[in-house]
């Protein structure tokens, strides 16, 4: 399975995740959040930033289920999901993930047909600290 790539800016992002914390970077100037992390904010042009912590709420802007797997070793967890999650405190915020039935649970372990555009979401994590997406109950 892949693992997620980190640089200097994106790395307070991973390590949050691993302690059950989603966090996005914000301008200490000017209070704009922003993702992908990047030392620049787009706003103001300041360099100075801070992680917020967000409730992880959000709601389903996009998915796709690949046909075929794109990479083998996701072959045996098809069909899966890839879905664009818009936080509910940023909508212009939007983070790439997987829904799945509950933390730790298998890619595939939510039926494509359950999977809606607009669907309330909220972040858990894996045992990684990969940050992963639930179907809210209503």
């Amino acid at each position: 399975m892949l693992s997620p790539v980190t640089d200097a800016d994106g790395a307070p992002f991973w390590e949050y995740a691993r302690r059950g914390e989603l966090r996005v970077q914000a301008c200490a100037s000017c209070g704009e959040p922003r993702f992908p992390p990047r030392p620049c904010c787009p706003h103001c042009q300041s360099f100075a930033s801070e992680w917020r912590r967000v409730s992880g709420h959000g709601r389903i802007w996009s998915y796709v289920v690949p046909h075929p797997p794109l990479l083998p070793d996701y072959a045996e967890q098809a069909p899966y999901n890839v879905v664009v999650v818009e936080l509910a405190e940023a909508p212009r915020i939007r983070l790439v993930g997987n829904l799945v039935a509950e933390a730790g649970a298998r890619l595939g372990s939510v039926p494509p047909e359950r999977i809606r555009i607009g669907a309330r979401v909220q972040v858990v994590f894996d045992e990684s600290g990969l940050p992963q997406w639930v179907l809210e109950r209503s």
